[in-house]
């Protein structure tokens, strides 16, 4: 399983929207999809939620990031993410 980052930025419409079924749907599809969230946090800034999340590849990521925009109305950023432990085994890591 790789792991990523999910950024979403909430529309005027999906921040009507919130609601614990919602985020049920979201658990549900990412997991139909073969994946596990790990955890999701409501944040400030530049995006509104924060999702980490284990997809089986690349390919399910990005399917999981247009159906939730589907399903959510909320627009996903997504970022792959690598233990920084494992950075540092990397050959010719800094």
């Amino acid at each position: 399983m790789s792991t990523f980052f999910m950024f979403g930025k909430y529309s005027a419409e999906s921040a009507e929207k919130i609601s614990r079924e919602r985020t049920q749907k979201v658990t549900q599809l990412i997991e139909e999809l073969g994946g596990r969230v790990k955890a999701i946090y409501a944040v400030l800034g530049n995006y509104d939620v924060i999702m980490l999340v284990e997809m089986p590849n690349m390919t399910a990521a990005m399917q999981a990031s247009m159906a939730l925009k589907r399903l959510t109305g909320i627009s996903y950023s997504t970022a792959a993410a690598v233990p920084v432990e494992d950075l540092d085994k990397m050959p010719g890591a800094l």
